[in-house]
């Protein structure tokens, strides 16, 4: 059961690491007026921030886990990022991307076992 704190703190951290690249995208959709508001503000300095935090977390997450669990963990991201997508930006879901997450998570569950 102590283990699951760990794995507890990499999934956060890449549940982290998934909005920092939404925020990150919303940002760079937008208009600035100058280059240096291009990348001072608020959404790439909140995705920025989250990235900080994401690497804390998968820092405390693998500090009681083997580091081959970090990887698999982090493949994760790619599942979130899928669907914040469509949650934020109304990205449509196909058949491929589908596809790729179904061989991300097979791919997760052919390691565990």
């Amino acid at each position: 059961m102590d283990g699951m704190i760990y794995y507890g703190f990499l999934l956060a951290g890449v549940l982290a690491a998934s909005f920092s690249q939404v925020l990150l995208k919303k940002g760079a959709m937008r208009s600035w007026p100058s280059f240096i508001r291009e990348y001072l503000n608020p959404w790439v300095i909140g995705g920025y921030f989250l990235l900080l935090c994401s690497t804390v977390l998968n820092i405390c997450g693998l500090r009681g886990l083997s580091f081959l669990n970090g990887p698999v963990m982090e493949s994760f991201g790619y599942v979130f990022v899928l669907f914040l997508s469509r949650l934020f930006f109304k990205e449509r879901i196909t058949k491929r991307k589908l596809a790729g997450v179904g061989c991300i998570l097979a791919g997760m569950l052919i390691y565990y076992l």
